[in-house]
């Protein structure tokens, strides 16, 4: 037999209408009462119609999470935190929401087609973590999607990924620019002049920013960028791995590796040791994200540290409503230099 709201308001002895403002969270109720209809619903194993309900308030108990690879630590750390903050007090059926990681893949198109279901369940936010495909047909179709969220009542919010300009969507950037460039000038001040650099897919803002950090820190110190140094990639291992085999190839001489991300590192040091350089006695290799395992590497990884957790955890709170969004609606989140065994200064 299917429990009605009628049933919850007879077992909880309130009328309809206060079971339904419990459960909508758009009216105030008293706590006493608001618990009683909480236990009721409990007791009675209470379904609350999501998609009438969605209609009746205009947005849901969904919350979307995009990440490009949830296998990924990056992405996996991220979603974990902004996840662990949502719920509490604001929602429906007592303020719990339903949290959905949707998985891109890095696909531009799985992009859309996500902002598109999210908007059609009308979900309470959406999170969309990572660096951004720099493509400009994508960029207005998204930049459209978000306005559209918005402008339906939906939080948006960007973690680790740059701002969306007139969509009215909160961005908590990270630094990769600064970043980068003090991974570079770390390897300069000690010494090395000729390093080899690892970047991500190059239609990626996060791959463009880091690499351009990393350029004007050899510009600065006088430094040639010869073209031959630089190899895009994925940001795995395996693309470490490659990369710097070819870069070995094109240039022996390299004293030191810089990777798109921690990941990439440690496809970077297996390379170089089965190619018989000692890290970082011959070749000094650096990291980026400073992800869980960067430090337990042989050498530890000297990278950039990002807050992803924190990133995350705040991000989830300015979706939920909990916490007031930065001055304009963006904040830039800087990484710290992590100074470990895998850079030295090289020999000669």
């Amino acid at each position: 037999m299917t429990v009605t709201l009628a049933d919850v308001a007879a077992r909880a002895q309130v009328s309809p209408a206060t079971v339904s403002r419990v459960l909508n969270g758009n009216y105030p109720v008293a706590a006493s009462t608001r618990e009683r209809v909480l236990k009721a619903v409990d007791e009675l194993d209470y379904v609350l119609n999501g998609p009438a309900s969605a209609l009746a308030a205009a947005t849901s108990d969904l919350v979307g999470i995009l990440v490009n690879d949830i296998a990924d630590p990056f992405f996996g750390i991220m979603a974990s935190a902004i996840q662990s903050e949502i719920g509490g007090p604001g929602g429906r059926a007592g303020g719990e929401r339903l949290a959905v990681v949707c998985n891109t893949g890095g696909s531009p198109e799985r992009e859309l087609t996500y902002l598109t279901l999210l908007q059609r369940q009308r979900a309470a936010a959406v999170v969309l973590t990572g660096g951004a495909v720099e493509n400009a047909a994508h960029v207005a179709a998204v930049s459209a999607k978000l306005r559209k969220l918005t402008e339906a009542g939906t939080r948006v919010v960007l973690c680790g990924r740059p701002p969306a300009p007139e969509t009215q969507a909160v961005a908590l950037t990270f630094d990769n620019r600064g970043g980068g460039r003090r991974l570079t000038e770390h390897l300069i001040g000690l010494g090395h002049r000729r390093l080899g650099y690892i970047a991500g897919p190059e239609e990626r803002t996060t791959t463009r920013h880091r690499l351009e950090g990393h350029r004007a820190a050899l510009e600065a110190a006088g430094i040639p960028q010869d073209p031959a140094w630089t190899v895009h990639g994925r940001y795995d291992r395996r693309s470490g791995y490659e990369a710097t085999l070819e870069l070995l190839r094109r240039d022996p001489s390299l004293t030191a590796v810089v990777a798109a991300n921690d990941s990439v590192a440690l496809g970077a040091c297996a390379a170089l040791r089965e190619s018989g350089r000692r890290i970082p006695e011959d070749v000094s290799v650096a990291g980026f994200d400073d992800l869980p395992f960067s430090i337990d590497a042989v050498p530890a990884l000297t990278t950039v540290r990002l807050p992803l957790a924190e990133a995350g955890a705040r991000a989830g709170r300015i979706a939920m409503g909990r916490e007031e969004p930065p001055p304009g609606g963006i904040a830039t989140v800087r990484g710290e230099l992590m100074v470990r065994g895998s850079t030295g200064t090289p020999r000669g």
